[in-house]
């Protein structure tokens, strides 16, 4: 048997088991003329009680990033800020709706490129571990799902069925194209790569998981594969032969029961998700947990050799309307996530190390082998105040509808194939009376308006999806509702009624009203939306977009102050930055140094409720006030 003290030093070494490109990577940006050295291949394994790294024994201490929530001229930033903290790995999710937006379109560009920020996090010498599958909770809008999977008739997510597994497949190997080679037997840092995602928290059907492990094989994944899920899922979700990792449980010996009672008596052991704190959801308080609390426990966990990854270690922000929501069924309340996802986590929404992170890095610097040194910690990047911003040029979101669809129903977003944001529904409607408007079912939010004017406000998250008593005047009326969704469910088992809009029907004074036009505005490129015309100053109470600009002569990190907005959107340089409501806890939306310029920078505002609001401050600190909880979501273990 190895010395325990020998051991100790294998089980880290990991951080110094990287090739010699990547090492010099560090320190001197790759040039393009001058050709790659080959990269050095590994073997990555299971021991009876540790990981294997080129037959040594590896613990890794993992975190989490999502590259699509962070802008990628940032990624490596963060990446440096993770290895200074002391983490040898960086976990994260593939989102099947971000690289598949439509059937057989697929998207690996830009911010969706996770095969650069997989390759990035080799250059800074770390391991990767990939979770590709095809469902990722994650506070994601659809768990990660594609909205165009509800036009099948009869697919069923998360299961054996053949439309579904056909559509599953076709994803998979255009994710394997790109990630495959980067397997780390392959030449690549990923360690390792997760089928499913807690599984046993939806179902236990063996064979369906038997089915993605063998479609992730014919795909190309042939290095180690895994499972995880909550410590109480572990044998529903485990699938015999593959590594059970154990979710929201850092209980050293409770977690090496687990795994050994379902992988043979043996190891290695690995908290695939280690919840240092929690996320955000719209009208409850902001969620922080002490770094103190959880210090201790991180030193136990790796102190017994236990391999982590923290979720999160830096979270980064759900932009461009993909948040997800939780629904737990009739009697409880629909909860839309916010578009911050800080989730009190060691590196704040910006990227800089929190008092958690230097908490974390003690703990972890405890473990290292003897003579080991973490980079120093960055300084935190400098932030501005921009000045304040007079959003004079104004547009009624009336006035610049696109062409409309027409039916006699009402038709989900589903139906418009339109995946996120708002769709206007119009109907005429005689007036002269008073009666109660109710739609059959709302999802999510609606601004209802009579001849332009704002009459009513429905929210789903209050269970104000069925009526609200109006006035209609004289004469023949148009009657508008502005339908948001707020974000489709992304856990639990309420992922297949997940259609968005009015869902079924709406009535007036007990009759149904029919003869709809649709004007879909997704908002997916700001660009796309006129600006102000000639004559068509804002008048009334109804929806408007505001346009302004404001100069900068040095970019930095900012926060934008919607405390005195109602409801809406920002976009900054054509970059979606996030939605904002006053119903909290999010005040405040970052806005990174990246995507600010040297000179003027142009700011859109969507405004639903306070069409007169025209000035936009700048702060250099968020706001994430605390409020009176209005709901639960799921909690962590």
């Amino acid at each position: 048997m190895l010395n325990q003290t020998l051991v100790r030093a294998l089980l880290l070494s990991g951080l110094s088991l990287t090739t010699l490109a990547a090492t010099q990577a560090q320190t001197k940006p790759a040039t393009k003329t001058a050709a790659a050295p080959a990269a050095a291949k590994h073997t990555f394994a299971l021991g009876d009680e540790h990981f294997l790294l080129d037959g040594k024994p590896f613990q890794m201490i993992s975190g989490e990033i999502h590259y699509p929530r962070v802008p990628r001229e940032a990624w490596r930033q963060r990446m440096r800020m993770a290895k200074a903290m002391g983490l040898n790995t960086i976990g994260t999710y593939v989102f099947w709706n971000a690289h598949e937006p439509e059937p057989g379109k697929y998207d690996f560009s830009g911010n969706h490129d996770v095969a650069a920020f997989v390759k990035m996090a080799q250059e800074e010498g770390l391991w990767v571990v990939l979770r590709p599958s095809p469902y990722v909770c994650a506070e994601w809008e659809f768990g990660g799902y594609p909205y165009w999977l509800q036009n099948v008739p009869g697919l069923k997510v998360r299961s054996q069925e053949p439309q579904y597994v056909a559509a599953y497949k076709r994803y998979l190997n255009a994710v394997a194209k790109q990630l495959t080679p980067l397997q780390v037997n392959h030449g690549g840092p990923v360690l390792m790569v997760q089928v499913e995602n807690e599984y046993g928290s939806y179902g236990a059907d063996k064979e369906y998981l038997a089915q993605n492990q063998k479609l992730f094989r014919e795909a190309g994944f042939d290095g180690l594969l895994y499972t995880c899920d909550p410590a109480a899922d572990v044998a529903n979700g485990h699938l015999p032969g593959l590594l059970p990792a154990v979710n929201g449980l850092d209980k050293p010996d409770q977690v090496k029961k687990i795994v050994r009672d379902n992988h043979a008596g043996k190891g290695p052991y690995y908290i695939a998700e280690w919840y240092p704190a929690w996320f955000d959801w719209w009208g409850a308080p902001h969620h922080t947990v002490p770094a103190e609390k959880y210090a201790g426990r991180l030193d136990s966990v790796l102190a017994a050799g236990v391999s982590i990854n923290m979720y999160m270690f830096h979270g980064g922000t759900t932009r461009g309307f993909m948040n997800g929501a939780n629904y737990k069924g009739e009697g409880t309340r629909y909860e839309p996530q916010i578009s911050s996802y800080d989730y009190d986590a060691p590196l704040d929404e910006a990227g800089n190390a929190t008092p958690k992170f230097m908490a974390f890095r003690q703990a972890i610097e405890k473990h290292l082998p003897a003579g080991t040194k973490l980079p120093a910690v960055p300084a935190a990047k400098p932030t501005t105040r921009i000045p304040v911003v007079s959003l004079s040029q104004t547009t009624p979101l009336l006035s610049v509808l696109p062409k409309a669809v027409t039916s006699a129903k009402p038709q989900t977003f589903e139906d418009l194939h339109q995946p996120y944001g708002f769709v206007l529904y119009r109907t005429q409607v005689p007036g002269g009376r008073t009666g109660v408007l109710s739609l059959t079912e709302l999802r999510d939010y609606a601004v209802v308006l009579v001849n332009g004017q704002r009459v009513a406000v429905l929210d789903r998250r209050k269970g104000e999806h069925q009526e609200a008593t109006i006035t209609l005047p004289a004469g023949t009326v148009t009657l508008d509702i502005l339908v948001e969704n707020l974000g489709r469910i992304n856990f639990g088992a309420y992922l297949l009624q997940n259609r968005k809009g009015i869902t079924e029907k709406v009535t007036f004074a007990g009759k149904e009203l029919t003869g709809w036009q649709h004007f879909p505005l997704p908002f997916d490129d700001i660009s796309k939306v006129p600006a102000t015309k000639p004559g068509n100053a804002a008048t009334g109470n109804g929806p408007v977009l505001r346009r302004g600009s404001f100069t900068l002569t040095t970019p930095a990190d900012t926060y934008l102050d919607m405390s005195p907005w109602g409801k809406g959107s920002v976009w900054l340089n054509g970059h979606h930055l996030g939605r904002y409501w006053e119903a909290g806890p999010q005040q405040t939306i970052y806005a990174p140094a990246e995507w600010l310029k040297k000179g003027r920078n142009e700011v859109v505002v969507l405004e639903l409720l306070k069409p007169e609001q025209d000035q936009l401050d700048g702060l250099e600190k968020p706001i994430l006030n605390v409020l009176k909880p209005e709901g639960e979501a799921r909690k962590p273990n």
